[in-house]
């Protein structure tokens, strides 16, 4: 049965919606905002997270009023939503942030529908919460202070050109490197990487085991990936099961990351197809300040759990490192209904 046909029909009662923004001072260049969407009814509340990365976005001017009281289904909300225009002020700067905020209503909505019927995702999908494998995705330029505290901990690198022979050596005696994002699919954002040949090869070489996330793909990287097609991964390009067929040779492994997929719907039909191929999966984030990590940490723990997951705790994304965290791997903590982990 496809996965999505455990939850469309779940009733879903909502009284009213209401919204809440997270605020996280990185830098003095970068303020990271979130939303959390919680929809009520029936004495309970249903919890989303808005991943957008423009922090102008998360103003209340920014933010749609949806019309979403009533007696639905997860299904019928779902299409609510196919109509809705979820960016009032004018488009957004990023057409995917138009997934991440329907992610936002979508996951809360699967998360209200689950408590009104008394049980949790798990349950629905007649799925077994496991334990989380994950990694620390850093920009770091050592690695020291981290495998200090928590020597088990392994990691998601973003390679530049000016990496140096000696810290491409210190990271392979650490033997501590799981995937290697070289972000060449991003177009428009603070953290495109332009394709390079050069350092490609340096990377496919340095770390034979590693998955290669995002490569760009042009006449001059080709001839370097080419032997390595079967360790290559994507995450930026893929929104749906349609962008995988689409891919210019079929994948071994790739990201999911839930908040690209828009609705529960078209993340699903992923899970169904990726299983009936054989595609290996592994979960990112979207840097989330609120409930939405533990979503994230939920469904990697029921489709995935032992992949180099990009889901950590959020302490991992402080610029240096504190005892205490939670370790890999991570225990699920699933609240008893819903779709929430307990810390969340």
């Amino acid at each position: 049965m496809p996965l999505y046909d455990a939850v469309r029909d779940l009733p879903l009662g909502i009284d009213e919606a209401a919204t809440e923004v997270a605020t996280l001072q990185i830098s003095s260049e970068f303020t990271r905002k979130t939303t959390t969407v919680r929809l009520e009814g029936g004495g309970f509340d249903g919890r989303g997270e808005d991943v957008t990365y423009d922090a102008d976005e998360h103003a209340p001017d920014h933010f749609p009023e949806l019309e979403v009281a009533g007696e639905w289904t997860l299904g019928s909300f779902s299409q609510l939503l196919d109509g809705a225009d979820l960016f009032p002020a004018g488009p957004p700067s990023q057409a995917a942030y138009r997934d991440y905020r329907r992610w936002a209503f979508e996951s809360a909505a699967l998360d209200l529908a689950l408590r009104q019927s008394g049980q949790s995702l798990g349950e629905a999908l007649q799925r077994e919460y496991r334990p989380v494998r994950f990694v620390c995705s850093t920009r770091a330029t050592s690695l020291d202070p981290w495998l200090a505290l928590y020597p088990d901990l392994r990691f998601k690198l973003d390679p530049t050109p000016d990496w140096s022979d000696d810290f491409i050596a210190s990271l392979v005696a650490r033997d501590c490197v799981d995937t290697i994002d070289f972000k060449g699919q991003y177009r428009g954002t603070v953290v495109d990487n332009p394709p390079n040949p050069g350092l490609y090869a340096r990377m496919a070489e340095a770390f034979p085991r590693a998955w290669i996330e995002d490569p760009a793909l042009t006449p001059e990287t080709e001839p370097v990936l080419m032997p390595h097609h079967d360790r290559i991964t994507w995450d930026a390009p893929i929104h749906s099961w349609l962008d995988v067929e689409a891919l210019d040779f079929p994948p071994n492994c790739l990201n999911s990351k839930p908040s690209r997929f828009g609705s529960v719907s078209r993340l699903f039909e992923f899970y169904d197809h990726c299983a009936e191929r054989g595609i290996a999966l592994y979960g990112g984030g979207q840097f989330e300040l609120g409930v939405g990590r533990g979503q994230i940490q939920l469904l990697a723990s029921l489709f995935h759990p032992a992949g180099p997951n990009d889901v950590a705790p959020g302490g991992y994304n402080a610029p240096e490192p504190k005892p205490g965290l939670e370790t890999s791997p991570l225990d699920p903590q699933a609240e008893q209904i819903g779709f929430r982990r307990s810390q969340s």
